[in-house]
């Protein structure tokens, strides 16, 4: 497995491709901005993205879906139904209050609790995170978890947004992510790395 990261638009939303070394496979996480850039890369290793994966529907994690699906024809965009409609809505994504276009298309998949997601031999488990929104996600794989906006470094998500939930996002939290195992590495949707341990005991929200 190979994961690269990228810090893409003005919010420095954390974009990541991770590729099954063997058969070049690749998934998107969050390309919410410079898809051009995500494009580039994906040329330079040679890879085969079959998978676009929102964790969550604000505009700085799907800026780049339309951009990506047109010029990656094959590509799915996939997000969890919760959030499904936030994807062609700009009031519902924040679009419109940051004074951005949206282009994103709707999902071609639905990423349900528990659905896992095949990448050569790579697989990649659904985790259902809502809080930060209804339909936040993260991604598990083989002692790695893809956060979104649920879990930072250190913080959390806001909840303070259209179908924020503190207690929903803290829940998510406690019951979903802090029962992975300590060495877990967390890579989030803005910020650095972290992992469970480190959050478990130094995160003040959690």
């Amino acid at each position: 497995m190979f994961i690269k990261s990228m810090v893409v638009g003005p919010l420095e939303a954390n974009c990541y491709l991770v590729t099954d070394e063997e058969t070049k496979e690749a998934i998107i996480i969050d390309p919410g901005a410079e898809g051009e850039k995500i494009r580039r890369l994906i040329e330079k290793g040679g890879l085969v993205p079959a998978y676009i994966v929102n964790t969550h529907g604000h505009i700085d994690h799907i800026g780049a879906n339309g951009y990506l699906k047109e010029k990656l024809k094959d590509i799915k965009i996939s997000i969890h139904p919760a959030d499904a409609q936030m994807l062609i809505n700009p009031l519902q994504n924040l679009a419109s209050f940051a004074g951005e276009v949206n282009h994103s298309p709707q999902a071609d998949l639905m990423l349900e609790d528990g659905y896992e997601i095949n990448l050569g031999k790579l697989s990649l488990k659904v985790i259902h995170t809502p809080g930060h929104t209804p339909g936040g996600i993260c991604l598990a794989i083989e002692g790695k978890v893809f956060t979104g906006d649920t879990l930072f470094a250190g913080s959390v998500g806001r909840t303070d947004l259209p179908g924020g939930s503190m207690d929903s996002l803290c829940r998510s939290i406690r019951e979903k992510l802090l029962t992975l195992p300590d060495e877990t590495i967390v890579y989030p949707g803005h910020g650095p790395l972290s992992t469970i341990g480190r959050e478990r005991e130094n995160n003040p929200f959690v």
